[in-house]
């Protein structure tokens, strides 16, 4: 046995213990060559096989793809990497081909050989994956039309139902007022006090039909994000607290450069729920006073609304941005309760948080973030 017949059946016996289908064929597309693993996928022998082209084994689509790989491969006289699609038992596959020149001693060109790895199994699971994307994105966008649906059906209910609520509550309001008017001095002292509640108990209800409402937007509305001023906001806020109780003397400090991200209406429904609630819960101190400011903490901006009125006890805290949660009876402190479940869903709604500290005639300490500004947003500036 020769040398070069030793070399030739090592080379052999290395590439039919592969995985991959290794052939090599002629510049006229003949094959001269292929492995076992090429014989077990195509059901064919490779002394019957040699002489053949690939127009006698595969239909006339597939073998003329394969063909013009061969001639681009030799042409360009370097490996080339490609797709191929060969018939299979279970349908097509798919194969990851690397086609490259076998030259002779001058160089040109004279056969082509080729090594396909069988990627089926990878590309069905991508088209498994992508077929189940596109299910779940059509099933995201029926729920969305639903949800947009039940949105739009629950805006007309609470509209109706306000409207309707509104009515009979004007009515009695109106109706009180009219007989406080025209026959308080036929009614004692008793009678005009039943019916300043009643005037001031629908009063009341006509507030939380609003609050209600306000909660509801407050989860639902569309939001734009963009570049806020709580200073500035706050400052106004501030001066129409001041135009509403003219003679109360507060004492009342915005830090400037509070700035953030998010959408300035429901961010204004923050400060005004939280700046509100500070002015009220101020209301019995003569020496009240109100504190807007930030601070770093753990890597995010943390803005406050401090004050020193009446407080609350912190084991209370966990109810405390629940719908018609009151720490104060309403005899001492007017409101409906809604303002701080308002305050909890927009920051939500802006990725932030919200807590409090306080104590018992201490006054109150409200902490709120928002979710950072993305990188393409214009940089804002920090102040306190």
């Amino acid at each position: 046995m020769t040398g070069v017949e030793v070399g030739h059946e090592q080379l052999m016996a290395l590439i039919d213990h592969t995985s991959a289908v290794i052939y090599m064929r002629d510049l006229d597309g003949r094959y001269l060559l292929v492995n076992r693993q090429y014989e077990r996928l195509f059901d064919v022998s490779r002394d019957a096989i040699v002489g053949l082209t690939d127009h006698d084994l595969f239909p006339k689509e597939i073998a003329d793809d394969f063909r013009a790989n061969d001639l681009r491969a030799a042409s360009r006289g370097e490996p080339v990497l490609m797709e191929e699609v060969a018939p299979g038992e279970d349908g097509p596959h798919t194969y990851i081909t690397v086609k490259f020149p076998l030259t002779d001693a001058q160089g040109r060109p004279y056969a082509v050989g080729g090594i396909s790895t069988d990627i089926t199994d990878r590309k069905r699971a991508e088209e498994e994956v992508r077929r189940l994307n596109a299910e779940l994105e059509q099933r995201v966008r029926e729920r969305t039309a639903e949800l947009e649906a039940s949105t739009r059906e629950l805006d007309a209910f609470a509209y109706s139902v306000s409207h309707d609520l509104r009515a009979p509550l004007r009515s009695l309001e109106g109706f009180s007022q009219l007989l406080l008017e025209d026959y308080g001095d036929r009614l004692d002292d008793e009678g005009r006090q039943y019916l300043g509640r009643i005037k001031a108990n629908a009063a009341r209800m006509a507030q939380m039909i609003d609050d209600l409402l306000n909660l509801s937007r407050a989860t639902r509305a569309h939001m734009i994000r963009d570049r806020t001023d709580l200073s500035a906001m706050s400052a106004d806020i501030i001066a129409e607290l001041r135009c509403l109780e003219p003679a109360r003397q507060v004492s009342v400090h915005v830090d400037d450069g509070l700035v953030t991200y998010g959408d300035p209406h429901l961010i204004g429904l923050v400060l005004r729920n939280l700046l509100g609630n500070a002015w009220k819960f101020t209301g019995k101190r003569p020496d009240a006073e109100i504190h807007v400011g930030a601070c770093d903490s753990g890597g995010e901006r943390v803005f406050t609304i401090a004050d020193n009125g009446a407080g609350f006890d912190m084991r209370h805290a966990a109810k405390l941005f629940d719908p018609f949660r009151r720490l104060h009876a309403a005899s001492e402190f007017e409101g409906t309760g809604i303002g701080l479940a308002i305050v909890h869903r927009i920051v939500t709604r802006h990725g932030g948080r919200v807590w409090a500290a306080s104590e018992p005639g201490q006054g109150a300490t409200f902490h709120v973030t928002f979710q950072p500004a993305p990188a393409s947003a214009p940089a804002l500036a920090s102040g306190g």
